[in-house]
């Protein structure tokens, strides 16, 4: 009996990307010549969608604006054994895909990432390079483990992966929902490095530094809070707790030598805090257990997939 190939699938969200499309298309098809290579246009006000569709790519469009609006359309229309996931801006290195692909078969994988490494500074600019390292960090202290380029756009997935990820975000914290899907489930990943180049000519980055970073600290605390409810509840139930004992210890000393409380106001405050401590902590142990039984349905789905391979 033949052993069927894995069909690959290149999937390139776009938004007036006219200057480097042609040229990406081209780039991946000469590295996954067997590969179907998607297009998904997001809106575009040039001739992004003309000019993917004359390069030969299957062309399709999205018309919720923003890049996890993309992904999920991709992730749902599309099927395939493999998914290689790149930016349309011809930054990426097509050529190190059939390397990725490679080793996600060999390793049974469900992600490969393509770390980024650019000699080029106008590539990979201060401000989203200190959102990366801020976000690697708070992932790191959360799960104990992950990626060195958490925001990279360059990866590959099984297709146990792709189909069981439920896909929540709107714009460009999507690679950060997708790296704690991969860091939740404990799925077997890996990273490899990549070569990461500055835009062509007529292509310029739809990442704004301030915009873009105030939503990276954004969805650090969302994570925090959605991920590891107990410590962020707890966080606050202890903080309402220390206020609570500091403004109540005068008041004990008082009261131990009088056996008066002059300070009623005071009184009350303490106590309305240590309440609001209460309650804080059990809002946290609620919702972590809310938490793990998501966790619970979510690997499930994961595991009616079977493992990728190579034949």
């Amino acid at each position: 009996m033949t052993e069927r190939s894995p069909r690959i699938a290149v999937l390139l969200p776009c938004y007036n990307e006219a200057a480097a499309i042609a040229q990406t298309i081209a780039d991946f098809r000469a590295a996954l010549p067997e590969a179907a290579i998607h297009v998904y246009d997001n809106n575009s006000s040039d001739a992004t969608c003309e000019i993917a569709a004359a390069a030969g790519a299957i062309v399709r469009s999205e018309r919720m604006q923003g890049k996890g609006n993309v992904v999920r359309r991709m992730f749902a229309d599309v099927d395939a054994d493999i998914y290689v996931m790149a930016d349309g801006d011809a930054t990426y290195e097509a050529a190190a895909a059939p390397a990725l692909v490679s080793k996600l078969l060999d390793e049974n994988l469900d992600m490969v990432v393509g770390a980024r490494k650019s000699e080029v500074e106008a590539a990979y600019r201060r401000g989203h390079r200190l959102g990366n390292a801020l976000l690697t960090g708070m992932l790191a202290r959360i799960f104990g483990r992950t990626f060195t380029d958490i925001l990279s756009g360059y990866r590959v997935f099984s297709r146990r992966f792709v189909k069981s990820f439920p896909v929540l975000s709107a714009g460009f914290e999507i690679e950060t929902e997708i790296s704690v899907h991969a860091l939740e489930l404990r799925m077997p990943v890996a990273e490899q490095v990549t070569a990461y180049a500055a835009r062509p000519d007529g292509s310029e980055s739809k990442l704004n530094t301030w915009r873009d970073g105030f939503r990276i600290l954004n969805t650090i605390l969302l994570l925090f809070r959605y991920e590891r409810p107990l410590q962020f509840f707890g966080a606050i139930a202890a903080t309402f707790a220390i206020m609570a004992i500091i403004l109540a210890i005068p008041l004990f000393i008082t009261f131990l030598q009088t056996g008066l409380v002059p300070r009623f106001p005071t009184a009350i405050l303490a106590t309305g805090l240590m309440i609001l401590s209460a309650l804080n902590g059990m809002c946290g142990l609620i919702l972590d257990t809310v938490v793990r039984g998501r966790l619970e349905v979510r690997r499930i789905a994961y595991l009616a997939y079977p493992a990728p391979s190579g034949g």
